[in-house]
Order: C-alpha cells, then sequence, then structure tokens
C-alpha cells in the first residue's frame, strides 16, 4: 500500500470519454497513457473507487481501474489478437463438456446448463456441439465464425471484461450472456451455472475451507469484469 497522494477526485469529460482527476491532475494507465473510458458511468464508478481510499491506497480495491488500464494498453492497440483468443475457449466451454449420459452428475448439467446453452444458441443463430467426456469435439465452422463476428463487435472495454469473466468460468457462453445480463442477480446466477461441477463435488465429499474463499474471491473477481463490461457500455 502506498500513502494517498491527493484530496479531491473529479470526473472531467475529455475528447472520446471521461477521465479521473486526482486533484485535478487526470489519472494515467500504467502504460502512461490517460485513462479516458468511453462512458461517464464507467467514470464515476473510477471516481467512486479512489474516493473510497483511506490514508492508505489499497491497490486490491481498484479492480475497475486494473480494468480500465488494461483495456487501454493492451486490448485497444489489437482487439482482434484477443477476439481471437476468445475464440479459442468456445471449442473447450465448460458448458458444453457433460458427465456420460449414465452418470448422475449429467442430469444435473442437463437441468442447468442446457437452458443456457440452447438460449444463447437462439439468442446469436447458431448451434454449439456438446460433448459427452473429456475428448475434444471442434465446434462448427459456422459457429466459429459467427462468435468471431459477435467478438469483433466489441470495444476494447466490453473485450476485457469479456476475457476475465470467460477465464474465470471456463466459458465464453457464460461471459457472453453474463455481458447482455442487466441486473447483478442474472449475473450472478449464470457464475453459479459455470460452478455447477465445484459445486457437485462439494456435495458429495464436502467442503473445503481454503477452497471455498478461493472461490468467493473468484466470484467477486466475475461480478467486477460484469459490471465493468455493463458500465462501459453506459
Amino acid at each position: 500500500m502506498i500513502r494517498r497522494f491527493y484530496r479531491e477526485v473529479s470526473l472531467a469529460a475529455r475528447e472520446g470519454g471521461w477521465q479521473v482527476q486526482l486533484d485535478a491532475r487526470g489519472v494515467k494507465t500504467v502504460g502512461g497513457a490517460p485513462q479516458v473510458v468511453p462512458a461517464r458511468a464507467l467514470g464515476e464508478a473510477l471516481a467512486g473507487e479512489w474516493r473510497a481510499q483511506g490514508d492508505k491506497i489499497d491497490p486490491k480495491s481498484l479492480p475497475l481501474r486494473d480494468m480500465a488500464d488494461y483495456a487501454i494498453d493492451q486490448v485497444a492497440p489489437d482487439p482482434t489478437s484477443l477476439a481471437e483468443a476468445l475464440l479459442a475457449y468456445a471449442e473447450t466451454d465448460t458448458l458444453c463438456y457433460r458427465a456420460d449420459p449414465d452418470e448422475p452428475l449429467y442430469a444435473r448439467q442437463q437441468q442447468v446448463w442446457e437452458p443456457l446453452v440452447s438460449r444463447f444458441e437462439a439468442a446469436h443463430g447458431l448451434a454449439l456441439a456438446r460433448v459427452s467426456g473429456v475428448l475434444p469435439r471442434p465446434q462448427p465452422a459456422a459457429t466459429l465464425a459467427a462468435l468471431r463476428a459477435r467478438l469483433m463487435r466489441c470495444d476494447p472495454f466490453t473485450l476485457a471484461g469479456l476475457e476475465a469473466m470467460t477465464r474465470l468460468a471456463a466459458s465464453l457462453v457464460i461471459a457472453l450472456l453474463a455481458s447482455e445480463a442487466a441486473e447483478e442477480p442474472e449475473a450472478l446466477a449464470l457464475w453459479q451455472a459455470a460452478c455447477l461441477e465445484e459445486e457437485w463435488q462439494a456435495e458429495l465429499w464436502g467442503r473445503d475451507a481454503e477452497a471455498e474463499a478461493r472461490r468467493q474471491r473468484r466470484k467477486a473477481d466475475f461480478l467486477a469484469a460484469w459490471r465493468f463490461v455493463r458500465l462501459a457500455q453506459g
């Protein structure tokens, strides 16, 4: 932690968006670029993070700042690379890989995951291959093309949030559904769906305190990324 070095936090309109000011000095990214974000709502949330700091600044309490820095410094110069990296998750999406049909877990996956996958397919006009077992099966070329087009329409801030949600959930389907969720309870339900297999194991073998603590941290990170996407979209 470092000692707080500013008194006043404000938000200023800039070309292309909004920038937080600390004692009238514009915040910059780790890479030295002006931290200008596209939506006022996101700017206000970033300002709120800075206002909430005490006598010392806790970097862990600035998740939106970190994602904004990443979007500006890393994603914006080459959004296509990140879109392609996200597309790779479609080939091994958690929601598409099920247990064998004769296993009890399969019924739970069908109950929780199948409605989400079907909803996603209907919304995006594509078909995803389901796999029982661990051997991968390629997704149809038309499906990958549709997903690529969907990702390429995203701005760098949305892509940055999508990456975080996809990585945490091990599911591009969950991340894209969450990016369209207007309220936090819906995003939370999607996170819980992504954790179905972990929850299944906990029900069978009991809960481990360390594992539960890690899952709570991942949940917080997922919801922060969801909030970042929603705020960036205004």
